[in-house]
């Protein structure tokens, strides 16, 4: 009965570590202005991070001059895991939104729906994909 027991306690620990592991935690000095969601942000340092078990809902943190904003996000992957821990912006004309998070070694990546402007955007201008590195937090 104590050998299940600990047993049962060893196997929650691990899966809760798992968890903590897939969480999304990542800095980043962002050069230029930019979107996340439908709130334009100043260039700056910011942490974007889980406040959900499944990454579900992101929160984007740092500049003192606007508030944070937790944004929805869905789950993309790769073929082979992430050389790199960045944030992936798309590009149009002098707009940047914020598009997925990506942390290195890891196939699962993080994307923002586009934005109601994203969306506006992207009907008249080209995108392109501008990356800017991150760190692990």
């Amino acid at each position: 009965m104590r050998l299940r027991s600990f047993l049962i306690a060893l196997t929650v620990l691990a899966m809760a570590s798992v968890a903590e592991a897939q969480q999304t935690k990542v800095k980043a000095n962002i050069p230029f202005d930019f979107y996340a969601g439908d709130r334009n942000y100043p260039a700056g340092e910011y942490a974007v991070s889980s406040i959900t078990s499944n990454n579900s809902i992101l929160r984007i943190d740092g500049n003192p001059e606007v508030s944070g904003t937790n944004l929805p996000s869905n789950a993309c992957s790769l073929s082979r895991p992430s050389s790199q821990t960045k944030l992936v912006f798309h590009r149009m004309g002098g707009n940047y939104f914020l598009y997925q998070v990506w942390i290195e070694g890891n196939l699962d990546g993080r994307q923002f729906p586009m934005s109601r402007t994203e969306i506006r955007l992207a009907q008249n201008d080209k995108m392109s994909t501008v990356i800017v590195a991150a760190n692990k937090k």
